[in-house]
């Protein structure tokens, strides 16, 4: 089973907002997640990003893949240079 870090859908018409959640990749965009680790929201000037970091970083070490939208997001948030950072 390929889990995936990635951006699910919510919001209006026009006004999207986007949960981050960890999800089977053959589920839905919108369907069944395992866990919510954040939001986006793009309509904010700057860009409004909440992430709970130790989840986040939690299933990083687990295995799941970000997606690129996902990465980018981590990466702004430090969270995707801990997960590649070694530890001694």
């Amino acid at each position: 089973m390929a889990i995936k870090i990635r951006l699910a859908r919510a919001g209006a018409k026009k006004r999207p907002f986007y949960q981050v959640v960890v999800a089977d990749e053959r589920c839905r965009r919108d369907g069944r997640f395992i866990e919510n680790v954040g939001t986006y929201d793009p309509t904010k000037n700057p860009a409004a990003i909440k992430l709970n970091v130790e989840k986040a970083q939690a299933w990083l070490e687990k295995g799941a893949q970000p997606t690129e939208t996902v990465r980018q997001l981590l990466k702004n948030a430090g969270v995707l240079g801990k997960a590649a950072a070694p530890t001694a």
